[in-house]
């Protein structure tokens, strides 16, 4: 008799939202062929994925340390392999875009019927892309305006930095949480005025919640 337990695929969700957890849970538990294991934030999402290895990620973009897409190229760093299904309230194509450029398999809006996910997950784990439909559409229909985008145009590490400066973080504790030097943060912070056209910090910060990296 096969043991349920080994062939069953693993998937790991890494999101901060109970509710979002509950549902998650409510949602796999109907397919026996699923085990899931729950992570809340950016490190606790990499320590168990080292540990546990999934088949599938599905990571939240907005963590409440790091984002969604600093977590992933964490876990691609120790895995390029990693399939991961980026999972959000956000439903801008530009974002889309980029978690597909970043080495995303797939892309669920929360908005979307929860039976989305588990398809997503299914089609992950058998080698496939994933994109909710809605998404999809939205993303052929709005390839000018998504190369219009700032966020389109800036590497990874910069959409964090703006990100973190966007939601009030200091350069100091921007380099904390990304484990990098102040002087690396601070250089970027300045590339991204010039990139941007922001006058000072106080309008780098309103760029960044404007276009809603924070």
């Amino acid at each position: 008799m096969q043991d349920t337990a080994k062939s069953a695929t693993r998937v790991l969700i890494v999101d901060d939202h109970p509710v979002v957890l509950s549902g998650c849970r409510t949602l796999f538990a109907s397919d026996h062929s699923i085990r899931i294991d729950e992570a809340t934030d950016a490190k606790s999402g990499h320590r168990a994925y080292i540990s546990k290895r999934p088949d599938v990620t599905v990571i939240d973009i907005s963590l409440p340390d790091v984002s969604g897409f600093e977590l992933m190229r964490r876990i691609r760093k120790d895995d390029p392999d990693a399939k991961i299904i980026m999972f959000s309230m956000n439903d801008d194509p530009a974002f889309v875009v980029r978690a597909v450029e970043l080495g995303a398999q797939g892309y669920v809006s929360k908005g979307d019927d929860p039976r989305i996910l588990l398809k997503a997950v299914r089609k992950v784990v058998a080698g496939d892309n994933f994109i909710s439909p809605q998404l999809a559409e939205a993303v052929t229909f709005s390839g000018a305006a998504i190369k219009a985008n700032p966020a389109s145009q800036m590497t990874p590490r910069e959409l964090e930095i703006l990100r973190l400066l966007g939601r009030g973080d200091k350069i100091v504790e921007v380099a904390e949480a990304l484990g990098i030097s102040y002087k690396t943060v601070a250089n970027t912070t300045s590339l991204l005025k010039q990139k941007l056209g922001a006058k000072n910090h106080s309008d780098l910060i309103r760029i960044a919640v404007e276009i809603g990296m924070s």
